[in-house]
């Protein structure tokens, strides 16, 4: 039995939302348009408005006796509800709503129509953590409803928890009136491409469309292709009435893309920039201009031409479609085609490029200068050809040979194959030049370098650290060493050696990396015994204060542990420093060339010679001499000069040293 309170308070509510049903009255040229006009107002949906007709309109004859529609519109009492509903949660939903979107979630949903003489319900479940649909609104909705005759609360109780799978579910009946059901009409448009519908809304008692109605009407004008069950399904979800809707549209073709290239390196000139360094400001010498690659690297591929996709028109005639063109690959120089057949390849060492649409493999850089002004350090997986002068503090790394015409200033230079410096290295003690293949300079001043073959200097070599792997050798007119530390295997050949006030020291007979590397492990070594020592000390100690105490306090007792495991870290690494220093010694003893050192002119005193282990101090001129080891006494010998053989020493292509 309802008491009377409840009814007072549910006609409250009915009283309370008749209030907020609002009508406003709109005059336009069509009736769509002030349907339009109505929906702006209300800030909702031409689907969620009714109407009267106040005054029918008319389109007049050839722009003559125009009249204009004048409606009188009001909201749906559903939208109503709904609206009233969210207006009183939107303040505790808006925040929850941004991190729905973000997480993509969608709540449940539930739809309610009349189909024939039953009332159907549609509920479609939440997904990604959204609201399940709540039995009660269901329930409310059919209870607003006064030609609701029955309804199963169990059955609409199980549909909100487990949905209804797409589908529309009996749930009850109502006071079904045929002659109030919706009415539709079906309209191809003027172009033969779309069709549309126009829903009249049912009254009281009436039924809604159903999907098979529609279909059977669209497909009764003869359409055959392009209807669209989704967009009927949305109308019979969410009708949409007085107002055109599309349901079936012209399939149109579908051309094929041309192909195109996909480039595996940047093509756009103004993105290559200066970079940044660790601490965020730019490095101006640095910049990512050159964009090494190896040989055999995938440089670019084709997208392939697409096949294009043929239409079909609503009455399902065939709507031709054009397939995609194809390109050929842009093939430069130094490149090739890959085994697929649509990629490029590179075919040597170098810089990739785009030159003149081609992807290209430069395999040789030609620069005015290294400077800011012209791109700062390089970096190139290939020859680099300098017609002027390299900077100070700049850098050149290549994996071919480096030329430079002009002077080399405090610079680093790096080579996988050659250097050839036609004119000097003006180091400023900062300079280091490396090269794995020979170094051709026309002087060297206050530098350090390190090469892998020869070392050959038309001039003068000058307070510099050198070291190659075979022969130093000076060749000009002048042909000085003054100053410095130089090493070779084989020889080192020059005129004069040795300047008033500066030492110099050479040293020949063996492998400069080596002796170096040597000297490096000794160092390492004599640290190592010095922290053994303090080991030890630390341990003995320890262990004293142990023995006196019968224990030792916790933080003593560790520290004790940590000596001991230190001392089995430290122990080991001197076993391998030894075992790598009686290796290199070895090596040293079985090098084949003892080495020689050639004087044409003067050696001056304060000129130290070593010959492998041997040393030999020049306490006064001498002119003319050759220095080696007497294999016998094991002692340095002085002996007339000779001229040493340089057959060897073939300069590379295009140098002079004239």
């Amino acid at each position: 039995m309802v008491k009377i309170d409840r009814i007072k308070k549910d006609m409250a509510e009915l009283l309370a939302i008749d209030k907020g049903i609002e009508s406003i009255e709109v005059r336009a040229d069509t009736l769509d348009e002030a349907l339009a006009n109505a929906a702006v107002q209300f800030d909702t949906k031409v689907s969620n408005l009714e109407y009267e007709v106040v005054e029918r309109g008319f389109s007049g004859v050839i722009g003559f006796a125009k009249k204009p529609w004048a409606i009188r519109v009001y909201q749906n009492p559903t939208t109503v509800i709904q609206s009233k509903k969210s207006k009183v949660s939107v303040v505790a939903e808006g925040a929850a709503s941004e991190d729905e979107a973000e997480n993509n979630i969608i709540n449940g949903i539930y739809y309610i129509h009349r189909f024939g003489s039953d009332i159907v319900l549609k509920v479609v479940l939440p997904k990604n953590g959204g609201t399940d649909v709540n039995p009660n609104d269901i329930v409310s909705d059919l209870n607003f409803r006064a030609d609701t005759i029955k309804f199963d609360k169990g059955k609409i109780e199980k549909f909100a928890k487990a949905g209804t799978d797409d589908a529309y579910e009996i749930i009850g009946s109502y006071n079904h009136v045929p002659a109030n059901d919706a009415v539709f009409v079906v309209d191809i448009a003027k172009d033969r491409k779309s069709v549309f519908v126009t829903v009249t809304p049912p009254e009281v008692g009436g039924a809604d469309l159903m999907e098979d109605q529609i279909r059977k009407a669209v497909e009764g004008q003869g359409i055959m292709a392009g209807i669209s069950d989704e967009k009927i399904s949305n109308l019979v979800d969410s009708p949409i009435y007085n107002a055109p809707v599309v349901v079936a549209e012209e399939i149109p073709p579908i051309n094929g893309k041309d192909a195109y290239i996909v480039y595996d390196f940047e093509t756009d000139k103004s993105k290559l920039r200066a970079t940044e360094n660790d601490n965020g400001q730019i490095d101006f010498k640095e910049t990512n201009r050159i964009q090494n690659r190896v040989k055999g690297d995938k440089l670019a591929w084709k997208v392939p031409a697409e096949k294009g996709k043929a239409g079909k028109t609503l009455f399902a005639e065939y709507l031709e479609a054009t397939d995609g063109k194809d390109i050929p690959l842009p093939i430069g120089k130094c490149t090739r085609v890959g085994d697929d057949g649509i990629s490029i390849i590179a075919d040597a060492n170098g810089q990739v490029l785009l030159v003149n649409d081609k992807v290209t493999i430069e395999p040789v850089m030609e620069l005015a200068a290294v400077n800011l002004k012209n791109g700062g350090n390089i970096d190139f997986n290939g020859k680099v050809i300098v017609k002027g002068n390299i900077e100070d503090g700049f850098s050149v790394k290549a994996a071919g040979n480096i030329e430079v015409s002009g002077n080399v200033g405090a610079c680093h230079l790096k080579s996988d194959g050659n250097i050839i410096v036609s004119q000097g290295i003006i180091g400023r003690d900062e300079a280091k030049i490396e090269c794995v293949g020979s170094l051709w300079a026309k002087f060297i001043e206050s530098s350090e370098i390190h090469v892998d073959e020869n070392l050959i200097v038309q001039e003068s070599i000058m307070s510099s650290v050198v070291e190659a792997q075979k022969k130093i050798v000076l060749t000009g007119k002048k042909a000085q060493i003054a100053g410095g530390r130089l090493s070779a295997t084989e020889m080192i050949s020059a005129k004069t050696i040795g300047v008033a006030g500066k030492p110099t020291e050479l040293t020949v007979g063996v492998d400069p990396k080596l002796k170096r590397h040597l000297e490096e492990l000794q160092a390492a070594q004599n640290e190592n015994m010095k922290r053994m020592d303090e080991i030890d000390a630390n341990i003995v100690a320890l262990e004293n204060q142990k023995k006196m105490r019968k224990a030792l306090p916790k933080e003593k007792e560790e520290s004790l542990k940590a000596f001991v495991e230190e001392k089995k870290v430290v122990t080991e690494q001197s076993y391998e420093y030894n075992e790598e220093i009686t290796q290199i010694l070895n090596r040293i003893k079985q090098l084949r060339s003892v080495g020689r050192v050639y004087a044409s002119g003067t050696v001056y005193s304060g000129v130290t010679i070593y010959i492998r282990d041997e040393k030999e101090e020049v306490h006064s001129e001498v002119k003319n001499v050759m220095y080696e080891l007497d294999l016998e006494t094991r002692l340095v010998k002085r002996s007339k000069f000779v001229q040493p053989d340089l057959s060897d020493l073939k300069g590379p292509d295009g140098y002079s040293s004239d």
